[in-house]
């Protein structure tokens, strides 16, 4: 149950990206140029994520179990630390170079954008460059 679940969450999802612009590079960039041409449309998108977001927080707080019968896993630290900062950082440049985050350039990926498969072995690159510096600074 829980692959169908998830197999519709995420239909869900990249549908959700693809009416709201998301998954279009040059829509997002649009909205990151408030110097130039600003495109506002994807604010109302943030402020329903946020919104939609904060419902489900609220509705996850104190549960262990899921809905779905699983085990809950929400974030536990509340610290603000460098590693955050500076990943919030790189995302946000990253973002901003490509026009893409991880989810939409996965649905533009799947759409046939060359630019998305870019960014999104790019993506993996930097991952997995972070597993081998944890797995380095943990053997030291």
């Amino acid at each position: 149950m829980s692959i169908f679940t998830a197999l519709l969450a995420g239909l869900l999802f990249g549908i959700g990206l693809i009416v709201s612009g998301m998954a279009n590079p040059d829509k997002v960039l649009g909205f990151l140029d408030l110097a130039g041409s600003w495109d506002p449309s994807l604010a109302f998108v943030m402020v329903g994520a946020i919104a939609v977001g904060v419902v489900a927080f609220m509705a996850a707080r104190g549960r262990t179990i899921s809905l779905l019968g699983e085990p809950m896993k929400l974030p536990a630290s509340k610290q603000i630390d460098r590693r955050l900062v500076g990943g919030s950082v790189l995302f946000g440049v990253g973002w901003g170079v490509a026009g893409f985050c991880p989810g939409p350039g996965l649905v533009a990926l799947g759409m046939g954008d060359v630019k998305a498969l870019v960014f999104v072995v790019a993506t993996l690159v930097g991952m997995a460059l972070f597993e081998w510096f944890e797995r380095r600074g943990r053997s030291s």
